[in-house]
């Protein structure tokens, strides 16, 4: 069944996942990191740094960046391309697929708390 809900209702849901996030991640991710790290999990591999940035029409140093504090929480990490040395692909992990199944359940949570 399709989720309805109008404008206003969808903020509130997005700032009260928001604010839930603030007050209770350790992990408190930026606009683009998050949006970085839904991407390598919910679309198909492989993920490059050339990729993402061309699919969210940024600069390749504001991708690496975001994914430096993502390596840095252990949510993804980066390995050398066996085929091609130059590449370096962004790989899942075990605490990366966590965090969004936390994050899952928290918006699925947010949404049963909407105002009817």
């Amino acid at each position: 069944m399709p989720l309805e809900m109008r404008g206003a209702q969808a903020l509130h849901l997005w700032h009260q996942v928001s604010l839930a996030l603030v007050r209770n991640q350790s992990q408190d991710l930026s606009a683009r990191q998050l949006t970085i790290l839904l991407s390598v999990y919910l679309t198909p591999p492989p993920h490059t740094v050339k990729g993402l940035a061309e699919t969210m029409n940024v600069a390749k140093p504001a991708i690496t960046r975001a994914l430096d504090a993502l390596s840095a929480q252990k949510l993804i990490a980066r390995r050398r391309d066996a085929a091609d040395k130059r590449n370096v692909l962004i790989k899942r992990t075990v605490q990366g697929a966590t965090y969004l199944e936390n994050l899952s359940e928290l918006v699925l949570e947010k949404a049963r708390e909407l105002p009817r």
